[in-house]
């Protein structure tokens, strides 16, 4: 069963979830530790020969030092590059929190120090017409990490979505700040000061900009040692 799981969310959609986590996986993995990554829901998935494959879980797949069947990384997999539970709705597919906490907890069983779940967008995306995903993490009753775009705006964002976890009644265990665009935002390091001041959780890492970047380059960004203190 895996040791410890976390749940990873954005303040917003496009904030660089995917490669926040697998350079925590990598990093992980750096640490000796046996990890596994799933993204339950992907939308703007592509045929192959496989099934529809989609580029996030892959790479979270391919992060993961435990070897897992691409389906169970990536349980419900969507063409359409739209909201979930848009996706869903086109494809004759109805989402549920029930579900996903399934598939998740298929996933915990498995032998594994470290397994990161991956959601979509941000905290309130909607899974149906009555739930969002923030119901999956509240069911699973898991940690959170949080990732922060480093873009105008982002103050906002991140305390709004922190308040929101704290009141779901889940435990924000970290958080990681992300140049998911080439440009500086800014009076960066202004915009860095106050959310470290007024974020309640420790800062895991800030994470470059580099065209191209993989997420083992940038795993040595990340400080993991508060994740496994208990």
């Amino acid at each position: 069963m895996a040791k410890k799981t976390f749940f990873v969310t954005g303040t917003d959609t496009g904030v660089g979830k995917t490669m926040v986590s697998a350079a925590i996986l990598e990093a992980a993995n750096a640490a000796g530790k046996r990890t596994l990554g799933m993204k339950p829901i992907a939308s703007g998935c592509e045929s192959t020969p496989e099934g529809l494959r989609n580029e996030d879980a892959l790479i979270l797949q391919q992060s993961a030092s435990e070897t897992t069947a691409y389906d169970l990384v990536n349980p419900v997999a969507l063409a359409p590059a739209i909201a979930p539970h848009t996706a869903a709705a086109q494809a004759g597919r109805v989402i549920s929190a029930d579900r996903l906490v399934g598939f998740c907890r298929g996933m915990q069983i498995r032998p594994a120090d470290l397994l990161l779940i991956e959601g979509a967008g941000g905290w309130r995306v909607p899974l149906n017409d009555r739930e969002t995903y923030s119901a999956v993490p509240q069911q699973l009753g898991v940690p959170v990490i949080l990732v922060v775009a480093l873009r105008l705006g982002c103050i906002n964002q991140a305390l709004l979505t922190v308040e929101a976890i704290c009141n779901d009644g889940l435990a924000l265990a970290g958080w990681v700040a992300n140049h998911a665009e080439p440009e500086a935002m800014n009076c960066e390091q202004e915009t860095l000061d106050y959310l470290l001041a007024h974020i309640p959780a420790p800062c895991l890492g800030v994470l470059p900009w580099a065209k191209g970047a993989r997420p083992e380059t940038l795993s040595d960004n990340l400080r993991l040692d508060r994740l496994f203190e208990n």
